[in-house]
């Protein structure tokens, strides 16, 4: 199983006219288990988030989450990814992209396809791809804004 992900992030040149920083498939592809691989797209630190400079903060070392801040990851679990219960103290806001999933909790499950989307609110869960198809979970598709500092790049529209 490979996880490939384009991923495209805009900003802004030194007249503070809008242009593509970054247009690459991901290089940080890792393997979190077996069966489960995962690539950050991209991460903010403190609020409200700071949107000068050319930086690629997908490199900033994170765990699962970031203290004051966000991480935009992509997840992708084959058939018979290795179980892992776990909770995070955060709030997941996923879509998944292609095929089918069950998201166990506490003695119940939910069954998940693509274009389901999922407010993950810190519970005990657990990701199983019960099928013979590879399955993404992502915030890829879903677009969350967090309030941001004024641009400071030249001009603001």
């Amino acid at each position: 199983m490979t996880l490939t992900v384009r991923r495209v992030v805009t900003g802004h040149d030194e007249n503070g006219r809008a242009i593509v920083l970054i247009d690459e498939i991901s290089k940080n592809v890792v393997q979190t288990r077996p069966g489960a691989h995962a690539a950050v797209i991209w991460t903010t630190e403190g609020f409200p988030v700071d949107n000068d400079g050319s930086a690629d903060a997908s490199g900033r070392k994170v765990g699962t989450t970031l203290d004051n801040g966000t991480v935009f990851r992509v997840v992708s679990f084959g058939p018979g990814v290795t179980p892992r219960n776990h909770r995070t103290d955060s709030i997941d806001y996923a879509t998944v992209l292609s095929g089918e999933i069950e998201m166990e909790l506490d003695g119940t499950s939910v069954h998940l396809k693509a274009g389901d989307l999922l407010v993950q609110r810190g519970t005990i869960h657990n990701w199983v791809n019960t099928g013979t198809v590879q399955l993404s979970e992502s915030a890829r598709n879903l677009r969350r804004k967090h309030r941001c500092n004024r641009l400071q790049a030249g001009r603001y529209r």
